[in-house]
């Protein structure tokens, strides 16, 4: 007996690796050393910071991995999984360096990972930062014929004088969001929950889609924000605190880029709402606060800015063509977000 028999095909793995190859070394910047395929990547840091402070983070994709496997298109999950990283990172105003990536499957399909990794290389060029390694592991017994799960891990670099924790923030200051995508990469347990109990197939057309299917719509990738917010704030645009707005939506995410005794005030009626969460809310019968708790109904990313900044931020966002809310204010409270649904 041996490994292949066990379910481990080690040259289909080495076959893999070079397959990726190009797509890896299309993301590298010049800080990067030597080559895949050794133990570890290295990456010499950046040069003219006087105290340069490194900021990381690592996530995951969850169940919305579920549709891809479901749709037999893979190509998408990796911006995902790239943009989850960079965009939390981003909230401490760090510019991302390298990323590195953990694709876990039960039998290795070379066409399927060669897919979900060029997704991850088109999101490190989106972020601007290197796919220094990763690792890829072929546990047979483990996940069923077909199903991989993906995890990333990035490091960014800030000064540490314009590193953001918070204590940035002012009472006054103005809550500027930035529009998701569409759902993103959160909530998809209960999108899938929706979509099962209501009967509906993935490839179903509802009107408001405009001839997209369910499953496309569902899949688009997260937007990844760390090339404007990072020129808005080269430009001199006071960006105060930063919130990416995933699990838990605007309630649980927004308080965490406050200072002390803040909250936010949110006017709901500043922005549009898109129509898959309106879909998704009446199918699935699901109140409107939980809606919120869930999902972040169209807005990805929040800037706090000064309120004599406002216009000129919004501005700056539609160049850069990304639609743009002044959607409230910071005022006294205790880490909550007023003005949403109960």
């Amino acid at each position: 007996m041996d490994y292949r028999e066990a379910g481990v095909d080690i040259e289909a793995g080495r076959s893999f690796v070079g397959k990726i190859r190009s797509l890896v070394e299309s993301t590298h910047r010049s800080e990067v050393l030597g080559k895949l395929g050794g133990f570890s990547g290295f990456f010499q840091l950046p040069l003219g910071y006087t105290e340069p402070v490194l900021v990381s983070g690592c996530d995951g994709v969850g169940t919305k991995l579920k549709v891809a496997q479901a749709l037999g298109r893979h190509d998408t999950v990796g911006i995902d999984l790239v943009a989850m990283c960079v965009n939390d990172i981003l909230t401490s105003g760090a510019e991302p360096l390298f990323f590195l990536d953990y694709l876990a499957t039960g039998k290795l399909n070379s066409q399927q990972l060669t897919e979900v990794v060029t997704g991850i290389a088109r999101g490190c060029q989106i972020s601007g930062c290197a796919l220094l390694g990763g690792e890829t592991a072929e546990m047979p017994g483990f996940y069923g014929l077909g199903e991989y799960d993906i995890a990333g891990f990035c490091v960014g670099i800030v000064e540490r004088s314009r590193l953001l924790a918070g204590s940035q923030v002012q009472v006054g200051d103005v809550a500027i969001a930035l529009a998701s995508s569409g759902v993103h990469s959160n909530g998809f347990s209960l999108v899938r929950k929706i979509i099962a109990d209501a009967g509906v197939d993935w490839g179903d057309r509802p009107e408001f889609l405009q001839g997209q299917t369910l499953g496309e719509t569902l899949l688009t990738p997260t937007r990844i924000y760390v090339k404007e917010i990072l020129a808005a704030i080269r430009s001199g645009i006071d960006i105060r605190g930063m919130a990416h707005i995933t699990g838990g939506g605007l309630p649980e995410n927004l308080p965490r880029c406050l200072n002390e005794n803040q909250s936010v005030e949110i006017d709901l009626g500043s922005w549009e709402i898109p129509g898959i969460f309106q879909w998704l809310a009446e199918v699935g019968k699901v109140r409107e606060a939980a809606m919120f708790e869930t999902f972040n109904m169209g807005i990805g990313f929040v800037a706090i800015v000064p309120p004599e900044q406002a216009k000129s931020t919004l501005s700056w966002m539609l160049s850069q063509n990304v639609l743009a809310y002044q959607i409230g204010k910071v005022v006294a409270g205790n880490g909550t977000v007023l003005g949403l649904p109960e």
